[in-house]
């Protein structure tokens, strides 16, 4: 903050005094990332890198647009891909394994085969939902002030879905799914950290709700 209610933009490349990697990654999920700290002291970022100076918040500024819409939809992407991944390790359970009092395929229990089609309704409709987001952002498209809350919409329901289906395919897999080992328990611990990427559930229902609202007044 510059003290006069902007946010200063610059670049500090890596390398420069002062720049230091705390190495704390350690989470319950997503361990490959290794997302460590990144700690300034006193670093000094020249002039000839300071590029914007914007108000908090959400604005039509194309830099913010372009870092905002990029890191949502890569993020959905992701977590698309994983709730992806647990409808076919669903689908793998569902066949392999079997009810203990017939030896019947859980395949074949209506109730089994009611959760798999409803993980994959889910998904089907997030995979429409997030190409046709990124299908716009290539083309350009004019969403003018909807386009924060179609990156949010997107990053929240792909999120949701992802651990709705990732549940589901716990489930279906039974106590072999709870190793630590298993692909599924990884894909759970990974899914689980959807809730804490930007946007949050509360900011991201304060977007929408402010792009079909309009601001909130003061009481």
């Amino acid at each position: 903050p510059d003290g006069a209610g902007e946010l200063v933009h610059g670049i500090v490349t890596r390398g420069t005094a002062g720049v230091h990697t705390v190495e704390d990654w350690d989470t319950m999920g997503m361990r490959a990332s290794q997302s460590h700290t990144t700690r300034l002291d006193d670093v000094v970022v020249p002039a000839e890198r300071i590029f914007r100076h914007l108000p908090v918040g959400p604005n039509a500024d194309p830099l913010i647009f372009a870092i905002f819409g990029v890191f949502e939809t890569l993020l959905s992407a992701v977590y698309t891909g994983i709730g992806d991944r647990s409808l076919t390790l669903a689908i793998d359970s569902a066949r392999q394994r079997t009810t203990g009092r017939d030896g019947v395929a859980l395949s074949q229990a209506p109730e089994v085969r009611w959760q798999i089609a409803d993980a994959a309704m889910a998904i089907d409709s997030l995979d429409a939902q997030l190409r046709s987001v990124a299908r716009d952002l290539d083309e350009g498209a004019d969403h003018g002030s909807q386009w924060f809350a179609k990156l949010v919409g997107l990053k929240l329901r792909a999120t949701a879905v992802a651990r709705q289906v990732n549940d589901a395919a716990m489930h279906l897999a039974g106590g072999r799914g709870y190793q630590a080992g298993s692909e599924i328990g990884r894909l759970h611990r990974d899914v689980l950290a959807g809730q804490y990427h930007p946007s949050s559930t509360e900011s991201a229902h304060r977007t929408v709700a402010t792009a079909w609202l309009g601001p909130q007044e003061d009481s």
